[in-house]
């Protein structure tokens, strides 16, 4: 079986530094807010190009925490309006209601998967305060048109990043392009830990400085709490560990994005769609997502044989259970994307002869 991800062979690929780095943590006695912490962050930082780089507990609460701080700066209030893609996965948008504030669903375009940006400025109202734009699957969601957007209508722009670390556009890295980013570094992203972590990637002082104290219980300095925070802090090991990913991040993306150039290339069979990417560097390829008509019958017949797949995601945020009062809403565009969309094995770690019988087993389909 090719697994859509070997997370073993991704650890093992970088084995004996990880080891070495978790070793060190343990000798070291330290385990949370240390030195390891520090470095991780200064070196995220300087590779995203922010002045600050925060780290968090996990990519959710990265989010959580931008909107909550924009909050108690009084940047944004309750009941505030953010505009989100509606076909982003759940995170995006919890961030936004756990805050009070209210999401703004709008379609993505059908050859990206990204948000489209001629719909934008139609959902814009006088409560609209920011957008939170999702590099989803990997691919570069920011365009000069959102841009301008925001500084037309005086609104913060906030990067979901949690699928494109090392992505870029026109020379700067997804992360830097708006006004704060939100970090996953879930074990199956570009950059993982070894479990749970996130961060959170600015260049305003003051956004960074409440942050970090939201995911510090709200303390500022110890045993002094200035807002009602939460423990979300990222722990010594997982910072060591992801300093250490850090180093073959753009290694590791150019292997994935040679795969995804091969699938581009030699995947014909007419019922299977391609994603477009206008320029290469502005995908990293967490995901390598295709559309079928009979998408459960060519995930099925790839599992028979012995190709594993995921479908990202297979029920859209407002048809969720969670989000009841949305359900009745049409949002066609999403809505296919979600019924028709898989993604095929894509990573680092795979050889090229398993790139070529994902290839040929499609083509055979």
């Amino acid at each position: 079986m090719i697994k859509f991800l070997d997370l073993q062979k991704v650890t093992e690929s970088h084995g004996a530094d990880i080891r070495e780095a978790v070793e060190r943590v343990i000798r070291s006695g330290w385990y949370l807010q240390g030195t390891e912490n520090a470095q991780f962050e200064a070196n995220y930082a300087r590779y995203i190009g922010t002045r600050h780089a925060i780290g968090v507990a996990n990519g959710l609460d990265a989010l959580v925490w931008i909107f909550r701080a924009y909050l108690e700066m009084g940047v944004l209030q309750p009941g505030d309006e953010v505009i989100v893609p509606a076909n982003t996965y759940i995170a995006s948008i919890l961030a936004i209601t756990e805050n009070g504030l209210v999401p703004v669903l709008v379609e993505p375009d059908l050859q990206t998967y990204q948000i489209d940006d001629t719909r934008i400025e139609a959902a814009i109202t006088p409560r609209t305060r920011a957008i939170l734009i999702v590099h989803l699957y990997g691919q570069c969601a920011y365009t000069d048109r959102i841009g301008q957007l925001c500084r037309k209508y005086g609104l913060k722009l906030v990067e979901d990043n949690a699928q494109a670390h090392g992505c870029l556009y026109r020379g700067r890295r997804t992360g830097s392009l708006g006004d704060a980013a939100g970090h996953s570094f879930y074990p199956g992203k570009n950059l993982g830990a070894l479990g749970d972590a996130g961060g959170v990637t600015t260049d305003d002082d003051e956004l960074a400085a409440t942050v970090r104290a939201l995911a510090n219980y709200g303390s500022t300095q110890k045993y002094v709490f200035r807002y009602t925070g939460r423990n979300s802090r990222l722990d010594e090991i997982e910072a060591a560990i992801l300093d250490v990913k850090l180093r073959h991040l753009d290694e590791d993306n150019a292997r994935r994005k040679a795969i995804a150039a091969h699938y581009l290339t030699h995947i014909t069979n007419p019922k299977v769609v391609l994603p477009q990417v206008p320029a290469p560097d502005a995908h990293v390829f967490h995901i390598f997502p295709v559309r079928c008509a009979e998408r459960d019958a060519l995930q099925q017949y790839l599992t028979a044989n012995g190709v594993q797949t995921l479908i990202h995601y297979p029920i859209p945020p407002h048809k969720q259970e969670c989000y009841r009062a949305w359900n009745d809403r049409s949002l066609p565009i999403t809505e296919l994307i979600h019924d028709e969309e898989l993604s095929l094995p894509i990573s680092q770690v795979m050889s090229d002869e398993e790139v070529r019988y994902v290839v040929t087993t499609i083509n055979a389909f």
